[in-house]
């Protein structure tokens, strides 16, 4: 029988003060090296 693994998450971001960081967002000030998502098309008959 096979045994199932999960998927190990990567090391959390540090902040200044050395603390693991739990927000994964985009703050304001980092935006602009964001891109938006791609615009989602539909195919014919779909």
């Amino acid at each position: 029988m096979e045994t199932i693994q999960a998927i190990k998450p990567g090391p959390k971001p540090k902040k200044e003060d050395g603390t693991p960081d739990k927000t994964r967002r985009v703050r304001p000030e980092t935006k602009p090296k964001h891109h938006g998502l791609k615009p989602h098309e539909h195919k014919p008959n779909d």
